[in-house]
């Protein structure tokens, strides 16, 4: 019998039962996605470092109207771009990005994010309890640092972010592909503004490239508007959780602020998830393990079984926040790297060494088991998170 995704979660945060007893059976396993089509799932470290990195596997298809799909999403469920000359317009496309998200840049926004850390946590200590810690922190965040780097109004956050929760939807194709024309729509009014009235941020300056046209502009900015922010929601919601629910580990970052470089490491490895990870095809016949993918099958590397590899992180089901995470797959790896990561730790390092400071009483409202964790969308998260203080 082929096993299907997404498999059970019944407790937030622990890998599920079943792709735990797949994990010790091997590295790669056959499985169907959960539309009902075959796939591969890889789940060892080295196997998914490796492929993440592995020019033999892409996002696009020869054949997309006929290749089997993840899910329903738009964004992520199918094929993506063109299978003849992907590898050169994604080059292009970080050549485009890279500037926007180096080292100094992001460490000139660092003393913006932590002032609106700051207001946020404000806001929170004037709240009845108990509260959503999500609406609170984990939600605003992220889209106040998003708007602030791209030159997007905050108060159009309820728009866009329906736009984006409907284009992430793995269930309703429709909806996705409707939430995308919006958010598209959407990032063309930018584009025309910033042309009339440019800024210190980074749509302006994409406007300012030479070789971009409008639509590709709406196009990239759109697809950051989206990362940029879904992802750090629900790392945020999980990396608190983590944190509270092992109250030794609260502590002692407290006691050792200097451990924040660490924590946040940890925090990105930890969390047990079950929906697949990372879909690609394959262009070329790939042998694993004395297993045959052809070309054109679906590939799923699941980068968060492998950051629960035994042989990788021993111990893995353990939360340290003292570990060496830093070889964690939650960013991908090579080629595909996330250009976001370093604008991710950082909001991650302010958040938590923020509300661990202002906060150092609190503690999860209801018991862990009540937590509901979304299965609508592909970043999934919390659906809230009551805390008291």
């Amino acid at each position: 019998m082929t096993t299907q995704l997404p498999f059970p979660q019944t407790v937030p945060l622990q890998v599920p039962l079943l792709l735990r007893a797949l994990s010790a059976q091997g590295a790669i396993h056959r499985i169907r996605t959960q539309v009902g089509d075959d796939a591969w799932l890889i789940t060892g470290y080295d196997e998914v470092r490796q492929l993440l990195d592995d020019d033999r596997l892409g996002r696009s298809h020869p054949e997309p109207q006929t290749a089997a799909r993840s899910g329903e999403s738009a964004l992520f469920g199918g094929p993506l771009g063109n299978y003849d000359t992907e590898k050169a317009d994604h080059t292009r496309m970080r050549r485009l990005l890279q500037p926007h998200f180096t080292p100094g840049r992001i460490r000139a926004l660092r003393n913006r994010v932590e002032a609106l850390t700051g207001t946020l946590l404000d806001d929170l200590a004037g709240q009845a309890q108990p509260c959503d810690l999500n609406s609170a922190l984990a939600l605003p965040l992220p889209i106040l640092v998003i708007c602030e780097l791209l030159g997007v109004p905050y108060e159009d956050r309820t728009r866009f972010r329906t736009w984006t929760q409907a284009a992430a939807d793995i269930h309703d194709r429709t909806r996705s592909e409707q939430g995308i024309g919006e958010l598209f729509a959407y990032g063309q009014e930018l584009v025309a503004r910033k042309r009339h009235t440019p800024g210190p941020d980074v749509i302006s300056r994409l406007c300012a490239t030479d070789g971009l046209g409008d639509d590709e502009i709406a196009m990239l900015s759109m697809a950051l508007l989206f990362a940029g922010h879904e992802t750090s929601v629900v790392q945020l919601g999980l990396g608190a959780l983590l944190l509270l629910t092992h109250p030794d580990q609260w502590q002692a970052l407290r006691g050792n602020p200097a451990l924040i470089a660490d924590a946040v490491e940890e925090i990105l490895r930890a969390p047990g998830k079950g929906g697949g990870g990372i879909p690609r095809y394959a262009h070329t016949n790939i042998d694993i393990d004395g297993v045959t993918i052809k070309a054109g099958d679906l590939v799923m590397l699941d980068n968060g079984a492998a950051n629960h590899d035994a042989a990788a992180f021993p111990d893995p089901d353990s939360f340290d926040i003292a570990r060496r995470a830093a070889g964690h797959l939650t960013f991908g790896q090579g080629a595909r790297y996330c250009i976001g990561a370093p604008l991710a730790r950082m909001e991650l390092q302010v958040a938590f060494g923020q509300l661990i400071s202002r906060f150092p009483a609190m503690r999860l409202a209801v018991p862990i088991e009540e937590l509901r964790m979304r299965s609508d969308v592909l970043t999934g998260g919390l659906v809230e998170l009551p805390v008291s203080w």
